[in-house]
């Protein structure tokens, strides 16, 4: 079982980065959603 999750991470390397990456800009968007309303 383990290397089957090791083959699957090392297919799906860069679709791990680019879902990582997509998440911490939806973060970002949301913390600054939240934090502009407030400097009005």
């Amino acid at each position: 079982m383990l290397k089957e999750i090791q083959t699957v991470i090392s297919r799906a390397e860069t679709t791990i980065w680019k879902d990582f990456a997509g998440g911490m800009a939806l973060i970002v968007m949301l913390v600054g959603g939240l934090y502009i309303p407030g400097l009005a």
